[in-house]
């Protein structure tokens, strides 16, 4: 730690103080030798020793013990007023008062510096207790910058200290300050504290200030100084303070509780960073819990009565053909009302269905049941089902092993990806689908279409909830945005993968990829769609 040179009058007034105790000693030393007749008292000359090492320190100490040897010697060592020596007994006289003048000269001194480093120490830890304990107390960081910068400026005798966050220069964002009034200050130089990486390698570096950071011109009676407030790495502000230069640099302990302070700011605004991130994360995972019961709840309530339309428009339709048969009328040529209703009640049915899965992916209470299954059978059957013969290429040779998947699971994923590939191919737009062996474990079913295909940019989140890709010359995108979803987490729940890509016919490609039944069941064995 470097010290500033004392100045003119603190030399004077401990010169002063040196000259009067030597002085006073020589009063003893005279009354003693003359009135009470001691032969040597010049042992005397101690008590300013003492009196200097512990007002003072031990280089006052030291000058008094040389003076004292100095000023017996001159003052009544005979031939007096000489510093001539005679008499060895008078030289052994000297020397021993001096050798004891030093040693209790250093000894009064080495106490007193004891104790200063006590009472610094005290006032260092008192300091980092108080700032510890607001910050502990405070609900937030910020409420409690404003005590701590009054607790440091008492503590480390600056006459002003304010906090600032984001950035490194003066004109960080205030947050806090000792005093009310004008704005902080700040001059052409401040002090920066470096820390070492031991403890009490820190010191403190000069820093020219540019004149494009500068608020005001500061008092040129006080120096600035910053203490950084970093954590790991990462700039959060900076504690700033204002000292009289003529106190000199900040002693260790001042300099330990600013870094000190500094530090647990730090960490108390990183904590109030991460409370506020668990908050909203918290809130995101109870709003996302509520919107799923709510889909499992709706869907739960849905089911019911779609299943009751279309079984009654079912109803509807055969009884209109069976009546037409008996009155001998040809069937009608223009699709019928009730044909229509069905097939928009089919279409509520799987929305539903989605939404029902999707809760239960969310919720991880998928449990499928593998059996063997044939890809080819359950294709066609979906293929059949949705209507979509006409536009669809199958390519599944008969020599696929079975795979390993929930026949319920299989149905919905085909669907749903073949129903996306339907609805977002144009009219005559080929669909192909084909399935091979990328391993003895795994076949790869793919369904590729020749639309107009998705960008780059849109494959990673295809398969995200609610995310509906852009396409291609549509006011807005089509669809729930949850079909795609449900098929990962129910090829995923099946020990499985799936993957977009660029279709080599121009529009999209989904691969899924499903694990091989473990053995080779007898054919009547293989599950076959109802």
């Amino acid at each position: 730690m470097s010290r500033r040179p004392p100045e003119a009058g603190a030399v004077a007034i401990r010169a002063a103080a040196i000259t009067a105790a030597l002085g006073v000693a020589s009063g003893v030393v005279v009354l003693l030798q003359t009135v009470v007749r001691v032969p040597n008292a010049s042992s005397a000359y101690l008590l300013a020793v003492i009196v200097l090492a512990v007002g003072f320190g031990t280089i006052e100490a030291v000058a008094a013990a040389i003076g004292s040897f100095l000023a017996y010697d001159f003052l009544f060592v005979q031939p007096v007023h000489t510093f001539a020596i005679v008499d060895s007994g008078e030289w052994l006289n000297l020397l021993l008062l001096l050798i004891v003048s030093l040693v209790v000269g250093q000894l009064a001194g080495r106490q007193r510096r004891r104790a200063e480093t006590a009472e610094l120490r005290e006032r260092e830890a008192r300091g980092l207790f108080h700032v510890s304990q607001v910050l502990a107390s405070a609900d937030e960081t910020g409420t409690a910058l404003h005590a701590i910068v009054g607790i440091l400026a008492d503590e480390t005798r600056m006459g002003r200290v304010w906090i600032g966050l984001a950035g490194g220069t003066p004109l960080e964002r205030v947050v806090a300050d000792s005093a009310v009034g004008p704005p902080v200050p700040t001059s052409s130089r401040h002090a920066v504290l470096r820390r070492g990486a031991r403890p009490g390698r820190s010191a403190w570096v000069g820093v020219h200030t540019p004149a494009s950071v500068r608020r005001t011109v500061g008092d040129p009676d006080f120096a600035a100084h910053r203490v950084p407030i970093e954590l790991e790495n990462r700039s959060l502000g900076s504690l700033w303070a204002l000292r009289l230069r003529s106190l000199g640099t900040p002693s260790d302990e001042e300099t330990r509780l600013l870094s000190a302070a500094a530090d647990q700011i730090a960490q108390a605004l990183e904590r109030d960073r991460l409370r506020t991130k668990a908050t909203g994360l918290e809130v995101a995972r109870r709003s996302e819990a509520l919107k799923t019961a709510l889909l499992d709840s709706v869907s739960h309530d849905l089911r019911t009565p779609l299943a009751t339309i279309r079984a009654a428009v079912g109803t509807l339709v055969e009884g209109g053909r069976r009546s037409n048969r008996r009155a001998g009328r040809p069937e009608p040529d223009h699709p019928n009302a009730a044909a229509v209703i069905d097939r928009q009640a089919a279409y509520l049915d799987r929305l539903v269905t989605n939404l029902l899965d999707m809760s239960r992916i969310e919720a991880g209470a998928l449990r499928p049941d593998g059996t063997p299954i044939l890809l080819d059978d359950t294709v066609a059957d979906t293929i059949e089902r949705l209507g979509a013969a006409k536009s669809v290429t199958t390519d599944l040779p008969v020599s696929l092993p079975p795979v390993l998947v929930d026949e319920v699971y299989l149905d919905a994923i085909i669907t749903n990806v073949l129903e996306n590939a339907v609805a977002y191919a144009p009219p005559g737009a080929p669909i192909f689908i084909h399935g091979s062996s990328l391993a003895p474990d795994c076949i790869r079913l793919t369904i590729e279409d020749g639309g107009p295909g998705v960008p780059p940019a849109a494959l990673e989140h295809l398969f995200e909830k609610f995310y509906r890709a852009p396409a291609p010359g549509a006011a807005a995108p089509r669809g729930s945005g949850i079909g795609l979803a449900v098929v990962r987490g129910l090829v995923e729940a099946s020990g499985g993968r799936v993957r977009a890509r660029p279709s080599e016919l121009g529009g999209l490609a989904i691969d899924i990829d499903l694990p091989v039944a473990a053995t080779s069941p007898r054919e009547g064995e293989l599950s076959r769609p109802a």
